[in-house]
């Protein structure tokens, strides 16, 4: 008995020494903080049922993390190519089967729906850090333009969907990993140039001048310069989630006493806002320690990418790190009317299948880096 206990120990030591723990004990902590505001969020009728689903999710994001984490980086790395083929293929597909409110942005697959450009979340990535690890660092003009290109193609075929918020970070994530691979400064001071006036032309231009956009793009245009100008339409959102983070106080308002997710003033409270129910209900404080969290998770991304021992880990592991930054810097941004409304969830929280399972999914290839990490490198 005592023999075979020890074996079952031994096994699961074996079968579980790839995951990183301090990467999913933060993970977990998220994941359960996001259960708990969700089934607030839901309220008595619905929030059982979307734990239940949530759960269920989570469940496939860890197994599909698991996996991912016993594979070596070299053997990803041969399979890049090939995975970034295959993840543009339902991004073709979904232009012309797809279905969603302001577009095609979901296939339906009878028993869930799948959202393509999730899957690019994590692909370009991969196939960024591939091509990089092949050329000479930093990269020059020629590498640069190969490596835009790489990022230009889907972010391309994501903004004809139209969904202009993911495919932002779609690209967003690319341009992480030319930065970390040592791209010339010249190159960010030229984009942020041209940000800051694309930033410019959205405050202050005509909305004449956006007659290129969908009606309602021209309407979080306006409704992000000026939400009060339309507090009964175009404006509802951002106002009702400004006045659940303002009345969460310190301390919050308490577990499911929310009045603006309960008396639903405050819509897609499950999604998109959930962060804002999070903030009415436990405050200044939960909001601290979520974010303490996920700071803590781009850390250890970051740390596990600079003990890297190969380019391709080292990129891959550092962009979907910071990848997750700029998810939840949106999110919260626009949420509290810093940023336009964009329809991007905050990771682990707002409820969706694809976007959870695809997160979990990266980071078990930030924990393959870290399990297979070779002593005397490739």
């Amino acid at each position: 008995m005592t023999e075979l206990l020890r074996w079952g120990v031994d096994l699961l030591r074996h079968l579980l020494r790839t995951l990183d723990w301090p990467l999913l004990g933060a993970l977990l902590a998220l994941m359960a903080i996001g259960l708990a505001v969700l089934y607030s969020a839901g309220g008595e009728a619905l929030g059982s049922h979307l734990v239940l689903a949530q759960g269920v999710r989570f469940g496939v994001g860890l197994v599909a993390m698991w996996a991912l984490s016993r594979i070596t980086p070299v053997r990803l790395r041969a399979w890049t190519p090939g995975v970034f083929a295959v993840a543009l293929v339902p991004l073709v597909l979904v232009l012309f089967i797809g279905t969603g409110k302001h577009g095609a942005h979901w296939i339906d697959l009878k028993f869930f729906y799948l959202q393509p450009s999730e899957l690019l979340k994590i692909a370009l990535p991969m196939m960024l850090a591939w091509y990089l690890h092949r050329e000479p660092l930093p990269p020059g003009w020629r590498t640069t333009i190969v490596a835009a290109l790489l990022i230009g193609l889907p972010t391309g075929l994501i903004l004809l969907q139209p969904d202009f918020g993911t495919a932002m970070l779609v690209a967003a994530s690319g341009v992480f990993g030319l930065y970390l691979a040592g791209l010339s400064w010249w190159w960010f001071i030229t984009a942020g140039v041209l940000g800051g006036t694309a930033v410019g032309l959205v405050m202050f231009a005509p909305i004449s001048w956006f007659s290129f956009l969908r009606e309602y793009q021209q309407n979080r245009i306006l409704t992000f310069r000026d939400p009060e100008n339309d507090p009964l339409g175009a404006g509802w959102n951002i106002l009702q989630s400004k006045i659940a983070i303002g009345g969460g106080g310190w301390t919050g308002k308490g577990w499911g006493q929310g009045s603006q997710s309960h008396l639903d003033y405050l819509p897609e409270h499950t999604t998109d806002f959930i962060f804002s129910v999070l903030s009415e209900e436990f405050g200044w404080v939960g909001v601290a320690v979520v974010l303490l969290l996920y700071l803590f998770v781009v850390g250890r991304c970051l740390w596990i990418a600079m003990d890297a021992r190969d380019t391709y880990s080292r990129l891959l592991a550092g962009t979907l790190g910071m990848a997750l930054f700029v998810y939840v810097i949106v999110n919260g941004g626009m949420v509290s009317g810093l940023l336009p409304v964009v329809g991007v969830p905050m990771p682990l929280l707002s409820y969706g299948g694809t976007s959870a399972v695809s997160l979990l999914a990266g980071l078990g290839l930030v924990m393959a880096v870290r399990a297979h990490r070779p002593v005397h490198g490739y």
